[in-house]
């Protein structure tokens, strides 16, 4: 797993969904979906509840410039991935 890849949910209220990987540290990975999880607040959720879906769509330079851009793109890219895979 690395920052930028898109991760699937496998418990809790968001199973099933797909997020995009902001950050990870020791225990934990941040996701974001771009509207309800903005890039700057991610939600936080253990290694074990994801799983990873596609690979890198994101740069680490992306995901820096914390503002709506980034939060635009992540919405874009998450629907292109659903529209494709559903």
């Amino acid at each position: 797993m690395e920052k930028g890849c898109v991760v699937k949910a496998l418990a809790g209220k968001e199973k099933g969904q797909i997020f995009v990987l902001i950050n990870l540290d020791d225990k934990y990975a941040y996701l974001s979906d771009g509207k309800r999880l903005k890039a700057s607040k991610p939600k936080r959720k253990s290694f074990k509840h994801i799983k990873v879906f596609c690979s890198r769509v994101l740069s680490e330079a992306e995901l820096i410039d914390q503002n709506e851009r980034v939060n635009a793109k992540i919405r874009k890219i998450l629907s292109n991935i659903r529209r494709d895979y559903v």
